[in-house]
């Protein structure tokens, strides 16, 4: 929990007690049903909850934001910024249903009444979204071509709506195959910790 402190000092008794309860969830869920590697779990809250929350470094969701979490596996980044949102609306899909288990169990423990977990693809989803939010589930182009048309265009927010989606590694050729106007965030600018010097997030708005 430490690490979350570090770089949110503003938590909440409700928002501090969710995520302090986090790691308990996860490694009761995860000896169950593998959603993360054993050693992430030791590992919790920087690779998984502190990477998550790098999106509330670059926009912070405004009171019934609603929020597409693509590929959501255990629940990163959805949980974290349901936890650290909880005015805004967040649906939590994957393709995998045991996966969505996990989420359920995880948002009915901590009583998440902003969180939507759905079994489904991308591509199924059925809302209006401000922002599609996204871990390392597929490349930029086709992942934008799923859920373009799934985006708002009323803005409400510091930058405007689209996919906001945390990467890592040389994303050079990736992001050369994408047509359109983007922008890549370094997480060291916001974190210090080795973890994050190649990770990153790419912005494509709509």
């Amino acid at each position: 929990m430490e690490i979350i402190e570090k770089y949110f000092p503003q938590l909440t008794p409700s928002q501090h007690d969710r995520f302090a309860r986090l790691k308990d969830l996860y490694a009761l869920w995860n000896a169950q049903i593998n959603v993360i590697s054993r050693q992430d779990v030791e590992n919790l809250y920087e690779r998984h909850v502190l990477h998550s929350l790098a999106i509330a470094k670059v926009v912070q969701f405004a009171e019934f934001a609603s929020i597409l979490d693509v590929g959501t596996g255990g629940g990163f980044p959805g949980i974290p910024l349901a936890i650290m949102f909880p005015e805004a609306e967040f649906h939590l899909v994957d393709s995998i249903g045991k996966k969505i288990k996990v989420v359920e169990a995880v948002t009915e423990a901590l009583n998440l009444t902003n969180v939507r977990a759905e079994h489904c693809r991308a591509e199924q989803a059925d809302s209006d979204y401000d922002f599609v939010v996204t871990r390392a589930v597929a490349r930029i182009t086709p992942l934008h071509g799923w859920v373009k048309n799934k985006i708002s265009r009323n803005h409400v927010h510091s930058i405007s709506n689209g996919v906001l989606a945390l990467k890592g590694g040389d994303l050079d050729e990736e992001m050369s195959e994408l047509k359109r106007k983007y922008k890549i965030y370094n997480l060291q600018d916001f974190f210090e910790e080795d973890f994050f010097e190649t990770k990153k997030i790419v912005y494509v708005p709509n």
